[in-house]
């Protein structure tokens, strides 16, 4: 098992894969853990978007921090885990359709991004930045092959 190197972890993060998005959810109580969708241009920070009124955007408000973990298991095991400080940022167009098509079938982007965009004042969308302050990455192959693996 080895960690990944900092650009190994943002070329994996700029993959479309789907995030679990961890805040605290409180005193006594264990964090808000949920599956989210995420962007991440290469050398950049990673985001998601979500509305300031739902439980998450009220936790990241209160919080002021948030974490991602995004993994793979196919070609190899890898994971890469990041935590730190959110800067809530206005949603746009631009960041909508990134998203949109990051995650949505092609011939479905279009309907999805009208009405993504439609009730986006409804659901007082925003942006999240995540700020990486921590960490944590494993590429669990066994010299790059793809069988064998353990993991206890």
């Amino acid at each position: 098992m080895s960690a990944l190197s900092g650009e190994q972890r943002r070329a994996f993060l700029a993959e479309p894969r789907v995030a679990a998005f961890s805040v605290s959810a409180g005193e006594g109580r264990a964090p808000l853990t949920v599956p989210i969708w995420y962007a991440c241009e290469p050398g950049g920070d990673p985001w998601i978007i979500t509305g300031r009124r739902s439980r998450k955007g009220r936790l990241i408000d209160e919080h002021g921090r948030f974490s991602l973990m995004v993994e793979s298991v196919q070609p190899r095991v890898r994971y890469v885990s990041v935590e730190g400080p959110a800067e809530r940022q206005p949603l746009t167009e631009d960041r909508l359709r990134t998203m949109t098509e990051r995650y949505m079938l092609p011939e479905a982007v279009e309907g999805y991004f009208a009405a993504a965009w439609a009730a986006r004042s409804e659901l007082d969308d925003a942006v999240y930045v995540l700020r990486p302050e921590r960490w944590l990455s494993a590429d669990l192959s066994d010299h790059g092959g793809t069988t064998g693996h353990r993991v206890v």
